[in-house]
């Protein structure tokens, strides 16, 4: 008898992988390699951060890509050879049509319409967030973990 339940639960087992995943843009996720951003975004750009952060070290920035039919520019950010963050580029009318993919992906936002932040996503000390700023044209997700958020832009 207690085989059968397993089995029959399964399928929902499966039904909430896309909550528990890494979250990612096109296959590429947090902790990622350089190599392995290259390999999914062959037009991007690294460089090393122009700035001094604890957060990165590294980035690379791709101005034209596809991320569900929608056009987009990224920056990724890595440190020691891994993914810390990304952030996400792309016209603020697109918001709607990037939370519902992004729900598919990555399970519905813990926040959604808050201000500014039009979705989150919590999970596992990594963090995804949709923001959009009164009277412009782009939005942005940005995604991270650890204190990534707190110290990229920090003055030390």
């Amino acid at each position: 008898m207690g085989c059968y339940r397993k089995i029959a639960l399964t399928p929902f087992f499966f039904l909430a992988i896309p909550a528990f995943a890494a979250y990612d843009l096109n296959d590429v996720a947090l902790g990622a390699s350089e190599k392995q951003v290259i390999a999914h975004f062959p037009h991007a750009h690294c460089r090393p951060l122009e700035w001094q952060s604890r957060a990165a070290d590294r980035r690379c920035d791709d101005s034209r890509v596809n991320v569900g039919g929608m056009v987009a520019s990224i920056t990724f950010y890595l440190k020691n050879d891994s993914v810390e963050g990304f952030d996400l580029r792309f016209d603020a009318p697109n918001v709607v049509p990037m939370r519902k993919l992004l729900a598919h992906r990555y399970g519905e936002p813990a926040i959604i319409d808050k201000g500014d932040v039009k979705a989150e996503w919590k999970a596992n000390g990594e963090r995804a967030r949709i923001t959009t700023e009164q009277g412009r044209r782009r939005a942005s997700l940005l995604v991270w973990r650890g204190a990534f958020e707190d110290e990229l832009y920090k003055v030390r």
